[in-house]
């Protein structure tokens, strides 16, 4: 036997009596409630007051950076990426490359468009370090000395 169910226009019959009778019951239930949750029912349902500005304190973020010059640095972080920070914040400037394994060397990969990078350096500091592109790094030239040679290079002795 299938049974078939229809949707009718409008509530159910029994949906409509539910209705009436916590309608005509309003009061009795909310007292109920408040007695149950110790009056929070009735405190939740209140109108909520919005917060006044009033001894409130307001931190900006991007207002309170100190006007101090740059101290720009190349650094070598650990997971290989050569970037220019600044020395007096700590905040990187800019992301001039990576350290990638090939054949068991390391070597200096520069952040241009040709290398795939989504964000390439300027031309000009593309152009002071192009002949470094591709390097490997080794025992006799390690990072240290690549990030001399990358600092001199952009003028930050």
């Amino acid at each position: 036997m299938v049974e078939i169910i229809s949707k009718r226009d409008g509530s159910r019959r029994e949906d409509v009596a539910m209705k009436r009778l916590i309608e005509q019951n309003r009061a009795t239930i909310t007292r109920l409630a408040d007695h149950i949750s110790g009056g929070s029912y009735s405190a939740g349902k209140a109108p909520k007051h919005k917060p006044q500005a009033k001894g409130l304190i307001i931190h900006s973020v991007g207002s309170a950076r100190p006007t101090t010059d740059a101290s720009p640095r190349i650094r070598i972080s650990l997971n290989g990426r050569v970037i220019v920070v600044d020395e007096n914040s700590g905040r990187q400037l800019h992301h001039i490359g990576d350290l990638r394994g090939r054949d068991g060397n390391d070597v200096f990969v520069l952040a241009t468009k040709a290398n795939q990078y989504f964000s390439p350096v300027d031309e000009d500091i593309a152009a002071a370090l192009a002949d470094l592109d591709g390097g490997r790094l080794g025992p006799d030239y390690g990072e240290e000395q690549l990030a001399a040679d990358i600092g001199n290079r952009l003028g930050m002795t």
